[in-house]
């Protein structure tokens, strides 16, 4: 029995990038001699094991065969005749197909070292067609190396548009298309995983609300006098994701555009409820976190308010706070005020110093969050008076505030 090092250990090892994962394969191996060697096994038919001390991941060298549609569709083969060569020919590209023995040898059978040097995406064989997610992998690998400069090989591109085509997308589950989407938003670049989608051609099955970000040249803001197209837009999902890795806000930036696609500007209310919706909806489809959600759903609803925040009266910036329930959630008001002082400067189209921020919404808040209702119980009032005197209280502290500060 033999056991490599393999997969994005060996990978990001040779790249001198930071070791998050070992994963091990196990050849000449057997069920139960894992099991006599205490590790534990996950799962009843798939042969990967637990570490009893490391809890690192060891799997029975195994081979695959394409049996149905989707991810899911495969007869799995495992046994200590099979080789290591057999198991990395189904991995899906070749950085990721490189093992290393206990001796620190590499065993490369597929150019992997090569493709790295070269700074290349390229699918390991074309059974890499056989399984859907590796679409978005690849697309997510794209947005997490682009920085070391690596591209998609041409042929590997042809491949994805070809599973897009065949509509083999469709039997991916929304929880994993969330599980690529999430890890590539994690990334420094997340704007290149939307570039790939769209240039294979999957972009408009699984996210058809972004779809018209890339196929719209150019739309027009009133409120900003800009020209927004797809290269503004991901150069600012870019800017934010060097400056936060939070994936709620990265998320709620880039669903704020949604609101241009609803014409809300042609409205006289504070909340956008049409663009609320539809990221509402987009979030609902893919199971997305109810925290993620909630964050994204609120920035759309009032970007256009956002944008206009300082010009905005003090009872409407109060009304906006209940809205959000910033008094028991007050970490909303910090990431919103994030994105709106982001916003602020981006469009505006300055040297980029995040250290400018102004920091409006997130002073307002301070100014009024503390005021007691003590004050308004022991004057007699009840029910929903309460609340309304307590909004007025409000209502007065922050407009002699902004008046003694100037902000109006």
């Amino acid at each position: 029995m033999k056991i490599y090092l393999v997969g994005g250990a060996v990978r990001d090892s040779l790249l001198n990038l930071p070791i998050k994962d070992r994963d091990w394969v196990v050849v000449g191996g057997t069920k139960e001699i894992l099991l006599k060697k205490k590790f534990q096994q996950v799962g009843k038919d798939f042969p990967v094991f637990l570490h009893p001390e490391t809890h690192e991941e060891y799997a029975l060298a195994r081979k695959e065969r394409k049996s149905g549609k989707g991810y899911t569709g495969f007869y799995t083969e495992f046994n200590p005749n099979v080789t290591l060569e057999e198991d990395l020919i189904r991995r899906d590209l070749t950085i990721n197909a490189i093992a290393q023995d206990e001796h620190g040898n590499y065993i490369d059978p597929f150019q992997g070292k090569k493709d790295l040097k070269l700074r290349l995406l390229r699918h390991v064989s074309d059974s890499f067609t056989e399984d859907p997610l590796r679409v978005l992998r690849t697309a997510r690998f794209a947005a997490s190396l682009v920085h070391l400069g690596f591209h998609i090989d041409k042929k590997t591109m042809i491949l994805m548009c070809k599973m897009v085509k065949k509509n083999e997308l469709l039997y991916l589950t929304k929880n994993r298309i969330w599980n690529e989407t999430e890890k590539a938003f994690k990334t420094s670049n997340p704007h290149v995983y939307f570039q790939i989608l769209h240039a294979c051609q999957a972009l408009h099955s699984i996210f058809p609300e972004i779809y018209f970000l890339y196929e719209r040249k150019t739309f027009f803001s009133p409120f900003f006098m800009d020209l927004y197209d797809s290269c503004f837009f991901s150069m600012g999902l870019s800017k934010i994701s060097i400056l936060t890795k939070d994936v709620s806000i990265q998320f709620s930036y880039l669903c704020q555009f949604l609101s241009q696609k609803t014409g809300f500007f042609s409205t006289k209310k504070n909340y956008d409820e049409s663009s609320a919706v539809i990221v509402k909806n987009l979030c609902k489809r893919f199971n997305i976190p109810l925290n993620i959600q909630e964050l994204a759903v609120l920035n759309t609803g009032f970007y256009v308010f956002f944008s206009s925040i300082h010009y905005q009266s003090s009872k409407s910036i109060v009304d906006m706070f209940s809205r959000i329930d910033a008094w028991r959630k007050p970490d909303r008001v910090y990431k919103l005020s994030f994105l709106c002082d982001f916003n602020l400067l981006n469009h505006q189209n300055k040297t980029f110093n995040f250290k400018l921020k102004t920091g409006f919404l997130k002073k307002c808040f301070f100014v009024i969050k503390d005021i007691s209702v003590k004050t308004i119980l022991n004057q007699g009032f009840k029910g929903l008076k309460i609340r309304n005197e307590l909004n007025k209280l409000r209502v007065k502290k922050l407009e002699s505030w902004r008046i003694r500060k100037k902000f109006f």
